[in-house]
């Protein structure tokens, strides 16, 4: 197949760009490089079945010749981002989903969009299962990222429905791995870099927050699944194993060897307004339809990723 990955740049796009390839198909990555890292992509420069274009897919998007898929990941990804660009954020959910979506239908390919588990919310129920709806502030700080995601749903459904589109949601539950940016502002990298440079690992207010960590490779396998299947309906892909954030704090610095104190702080600006308290996916329907589950364990995974962070430091 040839496939577009917008977004390609970035840490999940381009871990995308490398799964195809070694499928054996020919891939284009498009990234304006706001939050994306071209160096990325710099160990697939020059090979044939390979070509980055830099573009923002909120304009029009040309790609001559056919396309087999377009899978749409470009957008801040972050709170640290999405609060820094608000105004792209939206942009890239709601004009870029519709760019992506228009040259989809023109070369008759494949479409899937990249939507995620911010589309809950803070939710009210747990674990959040596809047909849960939600609890989401459209007005917050945050709803920039959370609304800008469930109209790219919209719209993906609209021309599923409407175009006839052949379309695949995913909702991509917090994912970690090689290639995420030490100032991304996420709980993974914040902790395995404080921790490598002995610092004291913060935790924010009584560290009782949850989250479910699915590592890049597992997430990426579920997402090729996806786009295989004959699935329509958005799919949860993530690792169901809940822990508090504490908890993940006490097995960073297990992984890493770090003598870092833990210490809880109470920021009061926008990065904890509308912070999930809970956040596990129920995989039922990727385990039924797509056969999927996430293999690789915690400790393994973040193994991987301290020594890409260990590099860096």
């Amino acid at each position: 197949m040839r496939v577009l990955i917008t977004g390609g740049a970035g840490f999940l796009g381009s871990h995308l760009c490398d799964y195809f390839l070694a499928q054996g198909h020919q891939v284009i990555a498009m990234d304006n490089l706001i939050t994306g890292n071209i160096d990325n992509l710099a160990h697939l420069a020059g090979r044939d079945d390979f070509e980055f274009i830099k573009h923002d897919v909120t304009n029009y998007i040309y790609v001559p010749g056919p396309l087999d898929v377009v899978l749409h990941f470009a957008s801040p990804a972050s709170p640290i981002d999405y609060l820094t660009f608000p105004i792209p954020t939206l942009k890239v959910g709601a004009l870029g989903t519709h760019k992506a979506l228009g040259l989809a239908l023109a070369k008759g390919a494949r479409f899937l969009l990249a939507s995620t588990s911010e589309v809950y919310g803070d939710p009210l129920v747990n674990p959040q299962r596809e047909d849960y709806w939600g609890n989401v502030n459209p007005i917050g700080p945050r709803g920039v990222y959370d609304e800008a995601k469930r109209f790219a749903e919209a719209i993906t459904m609209a021309y599923h429905r409407y175009h006839g589109v052949n379309t695949r949601i995913v909702r991509i539950f917090n994912t970690y791995g090689p290639r995420m940016r030490l100032n991304d502002g996420r709980v993974v990298p914040n902790f395995i870099y404080q921790a490598l440079t002995n610092q004291p690992l913060t935790v924010y207010e009584d560290g009782s927050r949850t989250r479910s960590f699915c590592y890049v490779s597992d997430e990426v396998r579920g997402i090729y699944k996806l786009l295989m299947s004959d699935e329509h309906q958005p799919v949860n892909i993530g690792n169901p194993n809940e822990m508090s954030i504490l908890e993940f704090a006490h097995t960073v610095l297990e992984v890493t060897g770090s003598q870092s104190e833990i210490i809880f702080v109470h920021p009061t600006d926008e990065r904890i307004v509308d912070d999930p308290k809970v956040r596990r996916p129920d995989i039922t329907r990727a385990r039924e339809v797509l056969g999927w589950e996430p293999k690789i364990d915690l400790r393994q995974g973040l193994r991987r990723t301290v020594d890409f962070f260990r590099d860096r430091v």
